[in-house]
């Protein structure tokens, strides 16, 4: 993998606290969460993570799971076909020609972020993103306000016999620093008794990830919406997800929400607001500006 410019590093004092607060989430997780087995929740799985996640992890992954890694294809995508969403009242023809092709070949793009905090609710998550997500290099969402340079790199993982491709990753590094903000694996799923398709996020953490289901919206002016809010366990949601030593895992369904919202704003430029929340408190959005490489 690309290696970035050099980054700030947690001290020794910060690096142990963060190991102690990573430690009694999965403990936590560990203890409250449902049982299940990676068997009869095909939806839940994906890569799973050891210590440190960063950019490297991708290698890991695909050599442990016999995978050949693609790192040069200039028009791989999120989505090998935007239309494998279609279903449960969405339909993927009213999505704008635009956004389709975003998800189809991602890495004609680049990105340019804004985060915006709540000034009520922002200490929490911001805390957990200095003392774990900056050590593990997973999740390690912009702390500041102001714009905000970002790479992207998309990482094709696919079955060297069949070229069924399991997973896409889509690795993005601050351009200050070269800090993996996401390292995140893509593809789309069913869920069990629901309609539709959903577009899938694994984001690998140290013995386990963080798994987000996210269901297609069509929205005003051909935009898309992907949305996490659900009822609950298999359903959209955000699924903190922890591997035991006996190979079951225990999974908690999280009160964190997201929605995703792409679209062509009236100057013909493509958005997108990512919008965080805790429950019905909202406190991040990303305010994305998507541009096609020259």
């Amino acid at each position: 993998m690309k290696q970035g410019p050099s980054m700030v590093q947690p001290n020794a004092a910060e690096a142990a606290l963060g190991n102690v607060l990573e430690r009694a989430i999965q403990r936590w997780v560990s203890t409250t969460g449902r049982k299940v087995y990676a068997e009869d929740t095909s939806w839940l799985s994906g890569p799973v993570g050891k210590g440190r996640i960063g950019a490297e992890f991708y290698e890991e992954y695909g050599r442990e799971a016999g995978l050949k890694i693609v790192t040069d294809d200039p028009d791989a995508g999120l989505l090998p076909e935007f239309d494998v969403l279609t279903g449960g009242g969405f339909d993927p023809l009213l999505v704008r020609p635009e956004i389709r092709d975003f998800y189809e070949r991602t890495a004609r793009y680049g990105l340019d972020v804004r985060p915006q905090w709540s000034r009520l609710f922002r200490y929490p998550p911001k805390t957990l993103i200095y003392l774990v997500s900056r050590d593990i290099q997973q999740l390690n969402l912009p702390a500041s306000s102001g714009a905000a340079g970002m790479s992207s790199e998309l990482i094709r993982l696919a079955h060297p016999r069949t070229g069924v491709i399991p997973f896409t990753g889509w690795l993005r590094r601050s351009s200050a620093n070269g800090a993996v903000i996401y390292a995140g694996f893509y593809t789309a799923c069913e869920l069990p008794g629901r309609g539709g398709r959903y577009v899938k996020v694994v984001f690998p953490l140290p013995e386990g990830s963080a798994t987000v289901l996210l269901r297609p919206e069509n929205r005003p002016g051909g935009s898309l919406a992907l949305v996490s809010a659900g009822d609950g366990f298999g359903d959209a949601g955000y699924y903190r997800v922890h591997r035991d030593p006996d190979g079951s895992l225990r999974v908690g369904y999280m009160p964190v929400k997201e929605e995703i919202h792409v679209f062509v704003d009236h100057t013909g430029k493509l958005r997108t607001y990512h919008t965080l929340s805790l429950w019905k408190a909202r406190f991040l959005t990303l305010r994305y500006e998507i541009s096609q490489h020259s």
